[in-house]
């Protein structure tokens, strides 16, 4: 796979800089998360920093830690909902943005965004990432929650992924194999630690990612197909988090009484990457599109999405999903899961 990643060459990283009690003018103060969202909802963040290489990181989780303040990694916020009160803490934006290339494997920053390493790796007729086109978000956001269309998954590329340990005093560079990144239906380890609570426990750094060489206009075809998908689909024209919800996968339904053979078999299906029934389906059958709670709206065009028409908030989201899971649980008995995140 190549050389070893200059950052693995540390393990263990103290920081030189003597405790303080005031605050380090790298942060900024009283930062809008609205305007920094992919949503554009979201109250303020007590500071804000947009880390430009590791050392950065690491200095501003010492010098969160001096100050006693949370802390909070946001990437391109696709999908996360952001709370109207913001964030009482830190905000970190790790913008790490390197690509770099090592015969068959790729080297991708955390805040790399996944459509810009995709079309990094077509202008180079390398196949491994093509159905990813159009995805939006950063890499390392895309690894926290396996991020998959059209039958792909990001884990199905991954070689190795890379993270800061800072649940510990000392901050520590973790490795692992995609095998123990635990990755699941759009979960992973790095998603199923304290999210959002007071202590984040490891930011993702990098990713190694499995390539290989391919044919340019057979890459380009399925790239362009998607994207065409997206845009025909998708309810592009407004601020979105994407699918609200995950789909409802059949292996997951054995015990529902409501559900026989025969009742199944007039749901469609699938593969997501494995046989699921749509939520947008199940939405729309319950007669939500289009429905809309303040500024936010459940998409007419795709139902799974609630999209910002008119300067939602939070509170107005939250309303219309607690509206999709109770009319979905009243007529299929089937709780939805969002595939959304809170902060």
């Amino acid at each position: 796979m190549g050389g070893e990643s200059a950052l693995t060459k540390s393990k263990i990283w103290r920081s030189p800089f003597p405790p303080f009690n005031y605050l380090n003018k790298m942060f900024k103060p009283n930062i809008s998360l609205k305007d920094i969202s992919h949503y554009k909802i979201g109250g303020k963040a007590k500071y804000f920093f947009e880390a430009k290489n590791i050392d950065e990181i690491k200095q501003s989780v010492t010098r969160a830690r001096d100050i006693n303040e949370r802390i909070f990694i946001l990437g391109s916020g696709t999908n996360i909902l952001i709370n109207d009160d913001g964030f009482d803490g830190l905000i970190i934006k790790p913008d790490l943005k390197i690509i770099e290339f090592n015969d068959y494997s790729v080297r991708a920053g955390a805040g790399v965004l996944v459509d810009d390493l995709v079309n990094s790796l077509i202008e180079k007729s390398f196949s491994g990432l093509e159905w990813a086109a159009g995805l939006p978000g950063t890499v390392g956001g895309a690894v926290r929650g396996n991020a998959g269309a059209f039958g792909g998954e990001i884990k199905e590329a991954v070689s190795k992924v890379v993270s800061l340990d800072i649940s510990a005093g000392s901050l520590k560079i973790v490795e692992r194999s995609v095998a123990e990144c635990a990755f699941n239906y759009r979960s992973s380890i790095f998603k199923n630690q304290s999210f959002g609570k007071p202590k984040e426990r490891e930011i993702i750094l990098e990713v190694i990612f499995n390539i290989k060489k391919g044919n340019l206009s057979e890459i380009r075809e399925i790239a362009e197909k998607n994207i065409n998908y997206r845009r025909d689909k998708h309810p592009l024209e407004y601020p979105s988090l994407g699918s609200s919800f995950k789909n409802i996968s059949l292996s997951s339904i054995g015990n529902n009484k409501k559900l026989n053979g025969d009742i199944l078999k007039t749901f469609p299906i699938k593969h997501d990457p494995f046989p699921v029934i749509p939520v947008a389906y199940l939405i729309s059958e319950c007669g939500l599109k289009g429905v809309s709670c303040g500024g936010a709206m459940i998409s007419p065009k795709h139902p799974n999405f609630i999209v910002n028409t008119l300067d939602a908030t939070a509170k107005d989201v939250i309303n219309l999903i607690e509206l999709a899971k109770n009319e979905v649980r009243r007529k299929f008995n089937f709780e939805l899961e969002e595939e959304i995140e809170y902060l």
